[in-house]
């Protein structure tokens, strides 16, 4: 049985992403569920709460791989982040890209995405904290007559969606000569600056990832670790779970704009982050040399993890289910009954309750060694990114939620090459059942 809470003022979006305006998202169509297990709900609707316990027992697997971790853990979750990847239908010998290409001491705002702006400053790009400013210094033999650039930009990437964008830190962008600009360098780096925002849905793990890492991917993966992160709304605990990630896009220590009152300079900054789709990278901008490594990388960690396996024993040859727990809101209020099921079908059954702050790198040694993962649909279940192509995603769809778990989780799940098995429950599986009962006139 699914428990269910009244959502407070706010926490719907803490859980579901708001869709994007009907001119983007329009075309998306719920999927339907597969027959059989559509079918597999309605013979069980007398007992609903045992079809989910009883569905388990249906999955037989060859083998299990345990894996010892032979390689990095984070540059794996970046090579499988490519296969999410959707060809676009565009003619690749098209117009260059807005800001493609920035003149010395100029900057330039590309505005024209749905999702987010991006702007490009080039020369000497200095950093004053306080004023939440970044100006680039007009070259000394400049036209004077050249007027000064002003731009204003919040660098996250939901900017259709006016509430949340209103609470992130607005920067100032300037072109302006040095006597009219920020103070002298108090530090110099000799490679470039991306700046952005870890604030807005941050804390939620959908959106760390689709807001923020993949983007900070995609906008960083041709600089091969010679760039500095300046971020605002800058959270220790993001760093603590997402630091092994910043190492491998990053050979520098991140910079905290707010607090870091110093005057760092750059010879070039990003402002804010690319976006090609929901919890996706488009394969037609991934060069195809990149797609290669990426590709010997994946063959590579294979081969190690066969030459590192230990010698299996009775409970190691087990296939391993991890069930995704929670409290509170869409809780499995017989997930003891639904371990002891799991077990007794022949799983290896770990339980994982992650926390805002627990490390990545724990939640990919978990999952990407499981076959099956089990969850009910909320951010938790973004993390099917971190499991092997191949094995069984789970997704409990509670009442009214279809359009939610099969828009942000199942499809791209199928895209990254899981086994993507909804579930979705029925009223009697359902705790709200029990609260609409109480209710004074209910039938």
């Amino acid at each position: 049985m699914i428990h269910h809470h009244s959502p407070q003022k706010g926490e719907a979006a803490a859980e579901d992403p708001l869709p994007l305006p009907a001119e983007e998202s329009g075309g998306v169509k719920m999927k339907e569920l597969r027959g059989r297990l559509a079918d597999y709900a309605c013979q069980h609707r007398k007992h609903g709460h045992d079809a989910l316990l009883r569905m388990l027992a249906g999955f037989t697997l060859v083998s299990c791989l345990l894996l010892l971790l032979p390689g990095s853990p984070v540059s794996a979750i970046m090579d499988e982040l490519l296969q999410l990847g959707r060809r676009a239908r565009h003619d690749d010998e098209g117009p260059a890209p807005p800001c493609a290409d920035v003149a010395n001491g100029t900057l330039c705002c590309d505005r024209t995405a749905l999702r987010t702006d991006v702007c490009v400053m080039r020369g000497d790009v200095r950093t004053q904290a306080a004023s939440h400013s970044l100006f680039v210094l007009l070259p000394p033999n400049s036209n004077s007559s050249r007027p000064a650039t002003d731009e204003r930009i919040r660098p996250y990437t939901r900017k259709w969606e006016s509430s949340i964008m209103s609470t992130i830190d607005e920067l100032r962008l300037r072109s302006a000569p040095e006597g009219d600009a920020a103070a002298p360098c108090d530090v110099r780096h000799d490679v470039p600056a991306v700046v952005f925002s870890t604030g807005g849905y941050t804390g939620n793990v959908y959106h760390e990832f689709n807001d923020g890492i993949i983007p900070l991917y995609i906008t960083t993966r041709n600089y091969n670790k010679k760039v500095v992160f300046v971020m605002l709304e800058y959270h220790d605990w993001w760093m603590t779970k997402y630091g092994h990630i910043v190492e491998q896009l990053s050979d520098h220590p991140p910079i905290d704009f707010t607090n870091d009152r110093r005057t760092h300079c750059f010879p070039e900054a990003v402002v804010g982050l690319r976006i090609h789709d929901e919890l996706a990278t488009d394969a037609t901008i991934v060069k195809e040399e990149e797609k290669e490594a990426a590709a010997a990388r994946r063959q590579q960690r294979h081969r190690s993890s066969k030459r590192s396996r230990r010698t299996k024993t009775d409970e190691g040859d087990k296939p391993r289910l991890t069930i995704i727990s929670r409290n509170g809101s869409r809780a499995i209020e017989n997930e003891a009954e639904l371990v002891r099921a799991a077990a007794g079908a022949g799983f290896r059954v770990a339980v994982l309750q992650p926390r805002q702050d627990t490390e990545l790198a724990k939640m990919y040694r978990a999952l990407n060694a499981s076959d099956v993962m089990v969850g009910v649909h909320g951010a938790a279940m973004t993390h099917f990114l971190l499991m092997r192509p191949g094995s069984v995603f789970i997704q409990v769809v509670p009442l009214g939620t279809d359009w939610a778990a099969e828009t942000y989780y199942g499809e791209p799940a199928r895209r990254l090459g899981l086994r993507y098995m909804p579930y979705k429950i029925l009223p009697s599986e359902s705790s709200l059942r029990a609260v609409r009962q109480r209710r004074p006139g209910a039938d």
